[in-house]
């Protein structure tokens, strides 16, 4: 008889134990940044929180979803360009639940689907673009690939906000040929530029031709007006050239003034 008392009372403080376990395991409390998709019998019966949640045991299940923006790190991808250049990319993207209905019904891992969509996508984007768009333009690449992303991922309830491209690494080669035609560049615009130069300072001389060329005592004048400066420099030996028409003048006077003694 005690035998049969000890197990009737095991037995019924095992049921109040597991009634307790079943009372509390129906009271869920959510975060602000969290929400509760509720499934009824395993279908989907709708989407509460955040707060103090009251569940119906064994019948009712709920899925936490956080809508906090997440910040993924996308591998580092081997990237053939459109000029056929070999590179390697990693990014980041930033994105976020919006519909946590669609994020737990509609894919089995949002996350990591995610994560492989941005994958394929990045390689697939900057495959079609040559390098020095990867390296000027990456505002552009960065708009394109969040685009993508963001109509791809609408059916599973996720918002991609922002993506970045972080590092475009090329092999030492690569590095040396860029550098190499950076070099040709800049020496290709310092000789166009000299020649512009050239150029307009070719049309300011002639100018200047015509208007000395007007008067025939201006030369003179600036022939000595050009001695005069360089005459300062008392450490180096100068060698002024003299117009010829200075010559012939005083050759002529000189010839004169001896006619005259003549006669």
């Amino acid at each position: 008889m005690t035998t049969i008392f000890n197990s009737t009372q095991i037995f019924s403080t095992s049921i109040i134990f597991l009634l307790i376990a079943l009372l509390l395991s129906a009271f869920r409390i959510l975060r602000e940044y969290e929400r509760g998709v509720i499934f009824l019998l395993g279908r989907f019966y709708k989407v509460k929180g955040p707060g103090f949640i009251i569940l119906i045991p064994l019948i009712q299940q709920m899925v936490k979803v956080d809508l906090r923006t997440v910040v993924m790190d996308v591998p580092s991808q081997d990237v053939i360009s459109r000029d056929n250049v070999s590179v390697k990319v990693n990014a980041v993207i930033y994105f976020r639940v919006i519909d946590p209905q669609k994020a737990i019904i509609n894919v089995e891992n949002f996350l990591q689907a995610t994560s492989q969509l941005a994958q394929t996508t990045l390689r697939s984007v900057l495959g079609q673009h040559e390098l020095d768009e990867m390296l000027a333009n990456r505002d552009v690449l960065n708009t394109d690939i969040q685009t993508i992303l963001d109509d791809r991922t609408d059916g599973w309830g996720i918002k991609v906000s922002n993506v970045e491209i972080k590092h475009v690494d090329l092999n030492e080669s690569m590095i040396r040929a860029i550098a190499r035609q950076a070099e040709a560049e800049r020496t290709r615009r310092a000789k166009v530029i000299h020649a512009s130069g050239e150029m307009e300072a070719s049309g300011k001389l002639t100018e200047a031709a015509s208007k000395l060329s007007e008067q025939p005592n201006a030369i003179m004048l600036r022939y000595l007006q050009t001695l005069t400066e360089i005459a300062g420099e008392k450490n180096s030996t100068i060698i002024f050239p003299l117009p010829m028409e200075l010559i012939n003048g005083l050759l002529e006077k000189n010839q004169k003034n001896k006619n005259t003694e003549n006669h």
